[in-house]
């Protein structure tokens, strides 16, 4: 027994070694195996993680793109009522204005009228005036025409009164040589 050990000895040995080492490589293989488990199970989580990150994006961007017309929509109608507000502005201020205007014209056509009723009251005024100095004037010319008449009236009489006295002392004067010639 002893002989067959020593001669199955170096069968027993390289089965033994054989052994070991497919031991050694099942070992190998299960932690090959093993690490590729960890390796494929983290790739998978971080596949699934990415996926997931990816999903969220995704309904992120749906529920965003599903809320744009919403958006669009609450953006036109606030533009439009500010629009709507704005014109309602720019038509009270221009009833306004035009009510300003109106206001402003009827005022001048007012004080128009006033300048021209004082205007026409002056002018009549100034007419009485003018014709009250024209009556004045005309009586001081018919005072000074008949003051002038007088006056030459009187010039006459004295010329008349003078021309006779000069005569009455001509004739004293020639009356005088003839009496002193006596």
């Amino acid at each position: 027994m002893v002989a067959e050990t020593e001669t199955a000895g170096p069968g027993l040995a390289e089965v033994r070694d054989l052994k070991k080492l497919v031991f050694a490589l099942r070992e190998e293989l299960e932690r090959a195996r093993s690490d590729t488990g960890a390796a494929v199970r983290e790739a998978v989580s971080g596949a699934n993680a990415e996926i997931a990150q990816l999903k969220s994006t995704v309904a992120a961007l749906r529920s965003e793109l599903q809320e744009w017309p919403i958006r669009r929509d609450e953006a036109a109608r606030l533009a439009q009522a500010s629009n709507v507000d704005e014109i309602k502005q720019l038509r009270a201020t221009s009833r306004a204005v035009r009510d300003a205007l109106e206001a402003a014209r009827l005022g001048e056509e007012a004080a128009v009228r006033r300048a021209v009723i004082a205007a026409q009251d002056e002018i009549t005024l100034l007419r009485s005036t003018v014709a009250s100095l024209r009556e004045v004037l005309e009586q001081a010319e018919f005072s000074k025409q008949g003051a002038i008449g007088a006056a030459r009236a009187r010039d006459h009489a004295e010329l008349a009164q003078l021309r006779e006295t000069v005569q009455a002392l001509r004739d004293q004067l020639q009356g005088t040589p003839a009496k002193l010639a006596k």
